[in-house]
């Protein structure tokens, strides 16, 4: 077991017997479990990490998009509700982790185009579009001609797009080492290792083993992303309904870097019947992403899956054929049933859920970190994540 930085003097005996304990432990070090330490610590509480792999796991192989109006899909109303909040708050949140961590995290608000290849993809699109518009939100319709005015990349055959101004992005790795940082300077300690098993007086969580070492804590934050559905320990009727969904993903590099970047803002699209997405950074680098596959924990890199992602990009923006291929890797998204985040207390005392983002980490990251560190800190649940209460999956008619 491997500890870095330098943790906060511990909690002396209290009322309730703790003694040299943390106040929150947070099981998993993505940029969810991450966001929550930190903002549990700057509110005044000792916080302690533990992942094995921090920084490495779905949020080193992410594309780091925050594009709730291009990604809304029909009957996840409650859930846009919660993603544009989010959204809202990234500005801030970008510019208050910059100055906490000094590091830069790319954060870009140039829009998102979504873009049909043939007839039938832009009857589609229309559909999204009338969708998108009858929820009120701020999507602008193209002509295939107007793509390629604002993206004179794309292939020559576009039909129509929609555009969606302002949505935004993060580089995935800096956000994540900006808040390792942010963690560090907060005094946060994080623990290099895996949980063994969560740990109980009676009937509360009073913290995790790690290596056969108890560390203990009044509050446990389950921040695990797809591993939070395993953790030992825990009655299966407490643990979340999370199930890893594999998503593999590839890294280019324009032939310019970034004096010539090829695209301006993310272009959506569907090839061969699959979705596909190319993020261009101001480096030069486009991030092409990406398969969704249910092969359980499974992180092979697969020949099929770099076809497809290289044929859908070169489908889109014949210019790629230019780029390097940097990297290609494979994440495990945190998926549930509704495929919707699972936020707040559980059933148990002392256990608190932070889980379940799918293909949502980055975008509701700010929130996440928001809402879970207020349940934290006072134990009050805020507003917008009570949907998100693991109980919906309890009661009569719920998915599965």
């Amino acid at each position: 077991m491997t500890r870095f930085g330098t943790p906060s003097m511990a909690l002396g005996c209290d009322n309730d017997g703790w003694m040299d304990s943390r106040d929150v432990v947070v099981v998993g070090g993505g940029v969810i479990g991450l966001g929550v330490a930190w903002r549990c610590a700057q509110r005044g509480l000792t916080v302690t990490v533990v992942d094995d792999r921090p920084g490495r796991g779905a949020s080193h192989a992410a594309a780091g998009m925050i594009a709730p109006v291009s990604e809304v899909t029909y009957g996840e109303e409650t859930l846009l509700t919660l993603t544009m909040e989010s959204a809202r708050r990234w500005p801030g949140f970008a510019a208050e982790l910059e100055r906490a961590s000094s590091h830069p995290i790319g954060h870009l608000r140039e829009g998102s185009l979504a873009v049909a290849l043939d007839a039938d993809d832009n009857r589609a699109l229309e559909a999204l579009f009338r969708f998108q518009r009858s929820l009120g939100l701020d999507a602008e319709r193209l002509t295939g001609s107007e793509c390629r005015e604002l993206e004179p990349a794309l292939v020559p055959g576009v039909r129509g797009g929609v555009l969606v101004r302002g949505e935004q992005q993060v580089d995935n790795r800096a956000t994540t080492a900006a808040l390792l940082l942010a963690c560090e300077r907060a005094e946060v300690e994080l623990v290099a290792a895996r949980a063994d098993e969560v740990r109980f007086v009676g009937d509360r969580v009073v913290g995790v083993a790690v290596g056969g070492e108890p560390i203990e804590a009044p509050v446990t934050v389950l921040a695990a992303g797809a591993w939070s559905g395993s953790l030992p320990g825990l009655p299966p009727g407490v643990l979340p309904p999370v199930r890893p969904v594999k998503g593999q993903i590839l890294r280019l590099m324009s032939p310019g870097g970034g004096k010539d970047r090829l695209l301006q803002r993310e272009v959506w699209g569907r090839v061969e019947g699959r979705e596909a997405y190319l993020v261009p950074r101001a480096s030069g680098e486009i991030v092409v992403g990406g398969t969704v596959e249910e092969q359980g924990f499974d992180t092979t890199v697969t020949v099929e899956g770099v076809r497809a992602m290289l044929t859908a990009a070169f489908t889109l923006v014949p210019g790629i054929d230019e780029c390097e291929l940097v990297e290609a890797t494979a994440g495990l998204r945190p998926a549930t049933p509704d495929n919707a985040p699972v936020l707040g207390p559980s059933a148990l005392d002392g256990l608190v859920l932070a889980t379940g983002h799918y293909r949502h980490g980055f975008l509701l990251l700010p929130v996440t970190a928001d809402a879970v560190a207020e349940v934290v800190v006072s134990g009050q649940v805020p507003e917008e994540i009570r949907a998100f209460s693991i109980d919906r999956f309890t009661r009569a008619g719920a998915p599965a």
